[in-house]
Order: structure tokens, then C-alpha cells, then sequence
């Protein structure tokens, strides 16, 4: 494994942390391009969860992708102005533009994200050419993940809303019309890439309501999804093993369904 690291922006708090895989030369047939995943963490734009962080990783890393994990500018006064979704996008960019050197499938780079941080994974997923994020920064397309994986994401800004998220991320009072605009089910359209999400009935944090939600959205614009309820857990399962303080077997499932549903996505075999 080769582990990089780099900055989207020069001058923002955002780094990313890659885990590589290297060619195995010792047979003449051997893979040099793997798919990627860009994780973010939740922290409800707070902080970035170490629990969301490395151990989602290597599952990835173990299924043979190339992961990189993005620690986003968070805070009330850093997370506003569309600064972590333009971070994610850079970050996006920077993967394509680096696809040689670093062994990526330019075509086949998902974005994967928890709670706050799903927020942030759907947002790159349905707002990646938004109006309002491109007045600030211009991507020229690059930015559009192929896939997105939302696990207990945060979605709606009004009624089931996590507030502290809605507020940090928006720099606006709930309420207010900047704040609704960063509900992420207005923004599906044709232009949203393929979702997997999952999520608990008993979620007492972020509630389901926010996944049933943008499951209604994605339907209604015909984008494919494939989404899992699981009818008891609290919130911030992440993998759902004793390294993340949430061993769960049963809810631990999603991995597995996630990664048989990415690699369909793909076309990719280990």
C-alpha cells in the first residue's frame, strides 16, 4: 500500500488522505487501473469522525479500490459558502486530472459518505453543476462522481432535519431560504448519478425520514438506486464492528450489500 496525501485548495482546511495499490508485476497479466472511492466522514460539519474514517477505508481498499478520504473544512464559519462541496469537487478533479499516476479509472470514481458526510456525498452527487456553486468555482464537468453511496445521510433541512448540520453547512438559520436550499431531494434530476443508501428505522439523530426522502426523489427522477432500511439501530453504525464502538452483525450487512452493489455498477471484479 502507498499512502498520499494532498490539499484540494491551497488555502482551505480540506486534505485528503489516499490508500494506493500498486501493480502486481509478478504475472505477465496484472491490473494497473483500479475504481476509486472518495469517502467523507460525518461530524455534523463539526468535525471529520476517525470512526468513518480509516475503517471505511480499508473495506474499500480491500475490495481492490483505490480510497481516498477527505477531511472537509467544517464549523460554522468554514463549512459555509459551499466550501466542503467545493472541496469534494476538487478533490474529484485532482483524481481524474492524476488518473495515470495514481492508478484511478477515470470513468468509475464513487463518492461515499456518513451522516453530515452524506450530506456532503449527495450534495457532489446532485449539486456538482449547481448555479450557485459555480458562480464561486468552476469545474468544467469533472467533478460529477459516477456513483454515490449515502449511509445515514443527512438530507432535509426543514422537518427531520439535523439541525446543527443544516445550520453549519448553510451558515443560515433553519428556516431560512438559505438553508432550504441545501435539501438535497430538490436538487435530483436527470443530472444525479446512481445511490445506494442505507439506513435505521430508529435512528433518533437523523432520521429516516431524511433517506425516505431522497428515495422519493431518485424515483420520481427515475435514477437508479438500491437502498436498505434496517429496522433497529442507533446512529453512527459506520461499519457496524467492535473497532467502531458499534458491533451490530446484522446492520454489518450493508458492507457487503454496498461493495456486490458498487462493483455491478462498475463492472468491476476483483
Amino acid at each position: 500500500m502507498k499512502i498520499i496525501h494532498f490539499k484540494p485548495f491551497e488555502h482551505t482546511d480540506g486534505e485528503v488522505t489516499g490508500y494506493l495499490h500498486g501493480p502486481i508485476t509478478e504475472m505477465e497479466s496484472h491490473r494497473t487501473v483500479h475504481p476509486a472511492v472518495l469517502i467523507c466522514p460525518g461530524g455534523g460539519y463539526e468535525f471529520c469522525s476517525m470512526r468513518e474514517d480509516e475503517p471505511v477505508a480499508m473495506a474499500f481498499f480491500a475490495r481492490g479500490y483505490q480510497v481516498f478520504v477527505l477531511h472537509y473544512s467544517v464549523g460554522r464559519e468554514k463549512a459555509k459558502d459551499f466550501l466542503p462541496l467545493a472541496e469534494a469537487s476538487q478533490a474529484l478533479v485532482l483524481l481524474r486530472q492524476n488518473h495515470q499516476e495514481w492508478g484511478v479509472d477515470p470513468d468509475r470514481i464513487a463518492v461515499c459518505g456518513f451522516s453530515a458526510g452524506g450530506h456532503l456525498a449527495g450534495s457532489l452527487g446532485t449539486m456538482w453543476n449547481d448555479p450557485e456553486l459555480l458562480k464561486r468555482y468552476d469545474f468544467g464537468g469533472q467533478n460529477r462522481p459516477d456513483a454515490m453511496i449515502l449511509c445515514y445521510p443527512v438530507i432535509l433541512m426543514g422537518e427531520f432535519a439535523h439541525v446543527g448540520s443544516a445550520e453549519n453547512v448553510s451558515g443560515a438559520k433553519q428556516g431560512d431560504p438559505v438553508c432550504e436550499y441545501f435539501s438535497l431531494e430538490k436538487h435530483v434530476g436527470a443530472h444525479t448519478c446512481p445511490a445506494f443508501l442505507w439506513h435505521t428505522v430508529t435512528d433518533d439523530v437523523v432520521p429516516v425520514e431524511n433517506s425516505l426522502a431522497m428515495m422519493g426523489a431518485l424515483a420520481k427522477a427515475k435514477i437508479s438506486f438500491e437502498a436498505h432500511l434496517f429496522p433497529e439501530g442507533p446512529h453512527g453504525l459506520s461499519m457496524c464492528t467492535e473497532e467502531t464502538g458499534s458491533r451490530d452483525d446484522y446492520n454489518g450487512r450493508w458492507v457487503g450489500l454496498c461493495l456486490d452493489w458498487l462493483d455491478r455498477q462498475f463492472g468491476y471484479h476483483l
